[in-house]
């Protein structure tokens, strides 16, 4: 490709930008009992609710930010496509210029279409996570990430850093529209990520590492160096006056700063950390980047973000995170992956997408899920989850399932049963309070991402 080619994709991209009309994100879901509402300013809901969701959703008058204005939690994730967020959070002041980080793993040109495998009744099952196909071929692939790069230069903080995870198939060419986007003198490092995973060949190396490019937006970025060990020569002490040294289970080393090549492992098979989500990061990369490129309470950013490692990562490393992708798939990993981790999260849907996905607007009226009442307490009890198969389903396609309040057309989670050693639990114990003139709900969700939210009778307290 020759340089005017590129400059044409970058204004193609620019084109799609402008094409973009207002795209309204609702919100749908909050997770974390520590932040419920502000306290539980909404605890006596009306049976207006769904109905004020359905009449919000269909004002296409609506203010273009609505969808980022409610402050109840920090962290997000957005079920829509990326390039229509990040072109609303471009418009916005409450986050341009923002993002202490943005990493994005996005497709690798690679031709594919990429799996996710989910255990049904010990048996491994495929569904599709993603395809990496383009109809068009690589100007399709290059427009769309330049489209997705021109937006996020704009969120990203002038202190920031943004990472774009790619490999042999396409870096090459990313690397340029890097350097037309970001500008030359921005780029900061190439990173070599190497493993021991994946196949070999006859015909050529085996090809072991991805790359990761990394540019700031100026010259002020941010940057902690990090440290790695250095072996010493046969590996033992060399008592040099104020070198300091120290010693493994291999021999002895100092601390040197970190190179430009990583080793670090892939996520196992056995790994506690594996979602079966499609080419899974491993959080010790995640985190490592985040270590170098931020500080406590950063705000980090993915619109890519498949299984929510950027984000299980952050939360270990007390940074707060904001995740997009448009697979439902990817989008329910994530959510499962952060309420395992008790993260306090709000879940956005894009108003299009939401028009073709069970969500809070389609609770289900009155169940029949038996509510056993003592003094206190209230057993939620699933005896038959065929009943409400959002698919063809049964116990063993179901993933986990929330309890929770709706208030204003969102789902609140007070508790989640997740799936455990291929079973989930039938019921559930919730304090009587909980139900106190609230409208409850379950939402229940299967391995393919099909999510329902089916109303509770009401519990007299």
């Amino acid at each position: 490709m020759s340089i005017k080619d590129y400059i044409e994709i970058v204004e193609a991209a620019k084109k799609v930008i402008e094409a973009n009309s207002n795209h309204i994100f609702y919100p749908t879901e909050i997770f974390g009992k520590g932040e419920l509402l502000n306290g539980g300013e909404c605890d006596k809901c009306t049976s207006d609710d769904l109905e004020r969701l359905d009449r919000n959703s269909k004002n296409k008058e609506q203010s273009s930010s609505d969808w980022g204005n409610t402050q109840i939690v920090s962290n997000k994730i957005y079920h829509g496509n990326n390039i229509n967020l990040l072109s609303e959070m471009a418009k916005s002041g409450e986050f341009q210029g923002k993002f202490n980080l943005i990493y994005i793993d996005p497709p690798f040109f690679t031709k594919a279409n990429y799996h996710a495998v989910v255990n049904v009744s010990d048996e491994n099952i495929k569904c599709l996570a993603y395809g990496d196909k383009w109809k068009n071929g690589k100007k399709d692939y290059l427009v769309k990430i330049a489209a997705g790069l021109l937006l996020m230069k704009e969120i990203l903080a002038e202190d920031g850093l943004i990472w774009i995870h790619l490999d042999w198939h396409i870096v090459h060419y990313v690397k340029i529209l890097m350097d037309e986007i970001f500008g030359e003198n921005n780029f900061v490092n190439e990173i070599i990520w190497t493993y021991k995973s994946g196949g070999s060949s006859r015909r050529r190396f085996s090809r072991k590492h991805d790359n990761l490019l990394v540019y700031s937006k100026s010259s002020k970025y941010k940057f902690n160096p990090l440290k790695e060990k250095s072996y010493n020569r046969q590996f033992k002490p060399y008592k040099f006056k104020g070198i300091e040294e120290f010693e493994d289970e291999i021999g002895w080393y100092t601390l040197v700063n970190m190179k430009d090549v990583w080793n670090i492992d892939m996520v196992g098979r056995t790994s506690r950390e594996r979602t079966g989500y499609a080419t899974q990061k491993p959080e010790a990369l995640l985190e490592r980047i985040i270590s170098a490129s931020t500080s406590e309470g950063d705000l980090c950013g993915d619109f890519f973000s498949g299984s929510g490692t950027l984000a299980a990562a952050c939360e270990n490393l007390g940074r707060k995170f904001i995740l997009c992708d448009e697979s439902k798939l990817a989008v329910e990993s994530c959510i499962e992956r952060m309420a395992k981790k008790d993260a306090s999260f709000q879940v956005f849907n894009e108003l299009e997408l939401r028009d073709n996905i069970s969500g809070v607007k389609d609770v289900a009226p009155k169940s029949e899920i038996e509510l056993c009442e003592n003094i206190k307490q209230v057993e939620v009890c699933i005896h038959d989850f065929t009943s409400y198969s959002i698919c063809p389903l049964d116990r063993n396609e179901i993933k986990y399932w929330s309890v929770g309040f709706i208030c204003n057309g969102v789902f609140n989670e007070y508790q989640t049963i997740f799936k455990e050693k291929n079973k989930v639990k039938e019921h559930c114990i919730i304090e009587k309070d909980f139900f106190n003139n609230r409208k409850t709900a379950v939402k229940i969700v299967d391995l393919f991402g099909n999510s329902k939210y089916i109303e509770l009778n009401q519990v007299t307290v």
